[in-house]
């Protein structure tokens, strides 16, 4: 008569048994988490650290072009009340001419700075 603990212990050691599926399902369960944890940590917290710098960048484009318009508009002010042939008459847009080539100025000496940056970074 064949001993049942003997049998079972032989089931359990051919390929394709039960509990070498349990196994490989356990295996697979553990991959399946490690890389779930390795995409979560290669992408999320990445993007945390985006979100932030984007932000600050924002903030400080804001706070720049707040500053940039304020400038603009004293610099037509200024233009307007020491030179006041310039604030009526057929001439008053040279003064909004004068702002205008100043925003250009400026806007292409931030672009010159972006692109000097950009080479450097590369």
């Amino acid at each position: 008569m064949a001993d049942p603990n003997r049998t079972a212990d032989a089931a359990a050691q051919r390929p394709g048994s039960k509990a070498d599926n349990a196994k490989d399902q356990g295996e697979i369960g553990e991959v399946i988490d490690l890389v779930k944890t390795y995409v979560r940590q290669e992408t999320i917290g990445p993007l945390k650290g985006l979100g932030r710098k984007v932000g600050v960048g924002l903030a400080g484009a804001l706070l720049i072009g707040l500053g940039l318009f304020f400038l603009a508009l004293g610099l037509l002010r200024l233009v307007q009340d020491k030179i006041p042939r310039l604030a009526s008459g057929s001439l008053s847009w040279l003064s909004y001419l004068v702002v205008v080539v100043f925003c250009a100025i400026v806007t292409v000496f931030a672009l010159s700075r972006i692109k000097k940056i950009e080479k450097e970074l590369n």
